[in-house]
């Protein structure tokens, strides 16, 4: 027994000489590679600060080390990704004007797509809307000033300005045989981001045109101001290019009840994030569905792709832009900062939306519905339809009923007519109906 007893002793006394010998080596191998990474750190910084000497010393132009210095921040934060960049003093001064203040611009969203600046999407109802900018369009110059080599906060910068004055944008567009040159007079940038209107008697037609601090509360109203007479509802998220996080958490959570929305993964665990549906906020169940287009960008993928992952809803359109990334703003002085890249978006089903978008579930390009018409196949109903409008004109009836339809709170089947997006996704809805029995 004693015999045991110091050999069950021995075989620990060994095991934990085994165990701290692997420690000692393991702390050493840290320290080690620790040492390692530092000494890279530091010849690389040395590299660094070899070549700024030498351009400084032998440059043909006189360079300052500060304007050196920027130059080198800004190739450095661009070089990361799209969206990661340098604000010196005058671009952090405009992100805040842009943030908390009035200023005249487009309405435009844009970002940087295969190295060209791009147009996410006009904000609907701003000087760029009215001026015929598209979603997809390249902004090659800005007042004759090329767009090449320049970054997303330089060219807002350009496009902001005075109310009132006018900008030239030349553009290209898919289709066109040559660049576009598109004139534009500033304006203040005023958005209604949600508003709804009547598709028939019981569907509901949800516009959600950008993700601001009001939206959960509007949709969440209108929802419930039809929901007695509502058996299916379209939300348009076409040209939204984005906005706040939790406004698209907000939405997607007023039609899942449960499961996750979507999640936030960083380099740093302190950066993730997974954010989840409470069946308390749920409002209604009927179905949906979701239009998109390669304006709809960040929260609007976000939203569509969540809805898609939980089968909640059939997304009905194009592709989305693919713009699924985390940014935050980062000072470095009183006056200067950097915009970096800290997480990803992630869907529910664990795909990314960066660079890949979301894909309609049904592929639907824009245009106008074609409506084949027998001129010879008259059948009595139209006949008396005719002859009604015809004596409704010599009433005064007519134009009543017109006002009536022109309403903004009504979608006709002449303008339904005119969107081919919209009109598959309602001739969808209204199988769906029927199939629940609705």
């Amino acid at each position: 027994m004693k015999n045991k007893k110091l050999l069950t002793l021995g075989f620990v006394s060994v095991t934990v000489a085994l165990a701290m010998l692997f420690s000692t080596n393991l702390l050493a191998a840290t320290d080690e590679n620790k040492e390692s990474k530092e000494a890279s750190r530091l010849e690389s910084l040395a590299k660094f600060t070899k070549v700024i000497s030498i351009v400084e010393q032998y440059n043909v132009d006189d360079v300052t080390i500060e304007e050196l210095m920027d130059k080198a921040l800004e190739g450095m934060m661009s070089n990361l990704d799209a969206h990661s960049n340098y604000l010196t003093q005058k671009d952090y001064k405009n992100l805040k004007v842009q943030t908390n203040g009035e200023f005249g611009g487009l309405g435009i969203t844009v970002g940087v797509r295969d190295g060209a600046l791009t147009v996410i999407a006009p904000i609907e109802g701003t000087p760029a809307d009215k001026a015929g900018i598209k979603a997809g369009d390249i902004i090659l110059k800005i007042n004759n000033e090329s767009t090449l080599n320049m970054t997303i906060d330089e060219a807002v910068t350009i496009m902001r300005g005075k109310v009132g004055t006018p900008i030239e944008l030349m553009i290209v567009r898919e289709g066109e045989n040559k660049p576009l040159t598109i004139k534009i007079v500033r304006g203040i940038i005023t958005i209604e981001s949600v508003y709804a209107k009547s598709i028939g008697n019981d569907i509901q037609y949800v516009r959600v045109t950008s993700f601001d601090k009001k939206v959960v509360d509007e949709v969440t109203k209108a929802i419930k101001k039809r929901k007695p007479t509502t058996k299916g509802i379209v939300l348009d998220l076409r040209n939204n290019p984005g906005g706040l996080l939790d406004q698209a958490v907000g939405l997607v959570d007023l039609f899942v009840d449960e499961g996750d929305i979507v999640s936030q993964k960083g380099r740093n665990r302190a950066d993730d994030e997974i954010y989840s549906a409470s069946s308390k906020n749920t409002i209604t169940d009927v179905p949906l569905i979701v239009l998109v287009n390669g304006g709809s960008a960040s929260a609007s993928e976000i939203v569509s792709g969540s809805l898609q992952d939980h089968k909640r809803a059939i997304v009905v359109g194009q592709n989305t832009f693919g713009k699924g990334s985390v940014q935050v703003v980062l000072p470095i002085t009183e006056e200067e900062a950097i915009k970096l890249t800290i997480a990803r978006y992630y869907l529910p089903s664990g795909r990314t939306i960066q660079a890949l978008g979301v894909k309609p579930d049904i592929e639907v390009f824009p245009g106008e519905v074609t409506v084949n018409k027998n001129e010879f196949a008259i059948k009595e109903a139209d006949l008396k339809k005719h002859l009604e409008e015809e004596l409704e004109k010599v009433e005064g009836k007519k134009e009543e009923e017109e006002a009536q339809k022109d309403s903004k709170y009504i979608i006709t089947d002449e303008m339904i007519n005119k969107d081919m997006q919209l009109k598959v996704g309602v001739d969808i809805l209204k199988a769906l109906i029927i199939t629940k029995g609705l």
